[in-house]
């Protein structure tokens, strides 16, 4: 097979000789003349004569658009759009060492703190020709490894992945990919390259000393802390040491929904825990805004005061914290920053305009607002 002809009329047909499925698609062929495979095909040939370039131009409009003047290439791209053409990409990657391709390995893709850095990662790479491929690990170590291995098996030019903490095998596999790696959404002295977050520790340890400022002296603190959520756990260890230093002799007090769905309802139900197991607590500290817009949800429902009766905060800087009433004290992180700084660190490491590794400290923020 031709290594610029990528559609055929018959997937089946495709498998059986060895093409990819993923290219098998019915055209009619623009030359109206019939392949090899008797089979109705576009080709980059017929590209070229229909933009009345030679077939060079339009490769090199494919994998080089950089060294295309910008009438060539809009004349290159309307025909192949007119001819249905798609690359082979495949064979471009084997000739260009280039996948175009960056694999983004997150803990959930239903959570909208990643899906912000997704979004602020595809802002900085799409214009650039590049095309994400999303894992979700489910907070799980083994899983992460397997899909360290299936991206790397497609040779991704780079690498995005949530968390500083992964399994030897994951390391291992990661230090010697050879592509760029960003780990995020915390800090650690050892990154596998770069690592671009905040430290999840010390916003921990920023919201105790907040709160004790603001005069509360029985803090509990409430969330999901799974064994893979490696960033969870640690707020949860800053918590125990924090209240130790800012609150002598004071008992350290942890509501854990295990597994439970960050959603509302989790939210109520690790306040009814909270006022069950402590009902001495004057601020309920939660690990998420999600959970502590349900606690401050059912308290209206329930006709208690927040801050009146018990005071709550968050972390994240959801936007429904601001629309609460009362509008909720929360720790804001940098999530689209995380993604649009590692799609212009990934970037410039891809495209060889630099070559070090970096650690870049976004920063955190506690906002006070009327819940505590």
């Amino acid at each position: 097979m031709n290594e610029e002809t990528v559609l055929t009329a018959d997937p089946a047909t495709a498998v059986a000789e060895g093409a990819d499925v993923a290219t098998a698609v019915t055209v009619e062929a623009v030359a109206g003349r019939q392949s090899r495979r008797s089979t109705n095909t576009v080709t980059l040939e017929d590209v070229a004569r229909h933009a009345r370039v030679s077939p060079q131009t339009v490769s090199r409009s494919i994998r080089t658009p950089e060294l295309v003047s910008e009438f060539t290439l809009e004349r290159v791209r309307n025909s192949i759009a007119a001819t249905g053409y798609v690359p082979n990409l495949a064979a471009s990657n084997l000739a260009s060492n280039r996948s175009m391709t960056v694999a983004a390995i997150i803990p959930a893709i239903s959570a909208s703190v990643f899906a912000d850095a997704l979004h602020g990662l595809e802002e900085v790479l799409a214009p650039a020709g590049y095309q994400l491929f999303i894992g979700s690990t489910s907070y799980r170590p083994g899983h992460e490894e397997e899909l360290v291995r299936a991206f790397l098996g497609r040779r991704p030019d780079g690498i995005f992945i949530v968390g500083t903490e992964h399994s030897p095998n994951t390391e291992h596999l990661l230090r010697e990919s050879k592509v760029p790696v960003i780990e995020a959404w915390d800090l650690t002295e050892k990154p596998i390259d770069t690592v671009v977050g905040f430290s999840n520790r010390e916003s921990i340890r920023a919201l105790v000393s907040f709160v004790r400022e603001r005069g509360y002296a029985h803090p509990t603190f409430a969330g999901s802390f799974q064994t893979g959520d490696f960033r969870a756990l640690a707020r949860r260890s800053s918590f125990e040491e924090a209240v130790a230093e800012a609150f002598p002799g004071e008992p350290v007090r942890i509501v854990d929904s295990g597994t439970a769905t960050v959603d509302y309802e989790t939210g109520r139900r690790l306040l009814d825990e909270a006022r069950r197991l402590h009902p001495e607590t004057d601020v309920l500290m939660f690990a998420s805004d999600v959970f502590a817009a349900g606690a401050v949800l059912e308290c209206a429902r329930r006709g208690l005061s927040v801050p009146g009766d018990i005071a709550i905060t968050g972390f994240g800087d959801f936007e429904i914290g601001r629309h609460l009433v009362p509008t909720l004290t929360t720790v804001a992180v940098p999530n689209r920053q995380i993604g649009t700084t590692a799609g212009e660190l990934l970037l410039a490491r891809m495209t060889h305009r630099s070559s070090e590794p970096a650690e870049i400290d976004l920063g955190f923020s506690v906002v006070a607002r009327e819940s505590a």
